[in-house]
């Protein structure tokens, strides 16, 4: 397949329809990317040589321009002599020079087109390489996604996570055991942590009570004393 048929392919390809027909799309997002960089190597490497021929024509026509010049010169002098033949033959030569000077134009011409036409297919395949690279990034992290999906779904279905969690239920049994000893060996010992807040006015008012009932009972003994005085 020759470069520009390729180029053209490339760059009319539908990547959505390669997309959904590729059993990998991740694959065949790798190999159109591949595919593309390729190519553009080629026509870079074409739109090269193209401008070293244009640049070699351009100087064999300046060349050519300086020998017209040169034989037209000759000719003068060949007249100014009268040789006229010799005058004709230096002018058929210059003849010559110019022919092939236009013919070098006119093929310098062509070049020119076909270097924009390699401009124009170097920016568009340079635009759907990131066009492509964009697909390959979307295309990998939905993959991710749904690889990952795929696993916590698996593990969600598996015996495994119904184990994990029975070990973390004996775990906070032990903990809950632990901490139960702890209290109780303070309880055992009359040593407990320090008090709260909310504990220390629990006391308080415990002891308010305490003094008032104290105070009732004194009253009564002492009314109970003078009734029997009297």
């Amino acid at each position: 397949m020759g470069i520009f048929s390729r180029t053209r392919d490339i760059i009319a390809a539908n990547f959505n329809d390669l997309l959904d027909k590729a059993d990998d799309p991740a694959k065949m997002i790798r190999m159109i990317i591949l595919e593309m960089e390729e190519t553009l190597v080629e026509v870079r490497a074409s739109a090269a040589r193209t401008i070293a021929d244009q640049k070699e024509m351009h100087r064999h026509t300046v060349k050519l321009d300086r020998l017209q010049a040169d034989w037209g010169e000759k000719a003068q002098l060949a007249l100014s002599k009268d040789r006229e033949d010799l005058a004709r033959a230096a002018l058929v030569e210059k003849k010559k020079a110019g022919d092939m000077a236009d013919q070098l134009k006119v093929e310098i011409g062509v070049l020119d087109d076909a270097l924009r036409a390699y401009e124009q297919d170097i920016e568009k395949l340079q635009n759907r390489l990131r066009e492509a690279r964009s697909r390959q990034t979307a295309i990998a992290a939905r993959l991710e996604s749904a690889e990952n999906r795929v696993k916590l779904r698996t593990l969600l279905a598996s015996e495994r996570v119904d184990e994990a969690l029975s070990r973390f239920d004996q775990l906070e049994r032990r903990v809950d055991y632990a901490e139960g000893r702890a209290d109780a060996l303070s309880l055992a010992d009359g040593t407990q942590g320090p008090k709260t807040l909310a504990d220390q006015i629990s006391e308080l008012a415990g002891s308010d009570k305490i003094d008032e009932e104290l105070e009732e009972m004194k009253r009564a003994l002492k009314n109970d004393g003078a009734a029997k005085e009297g």
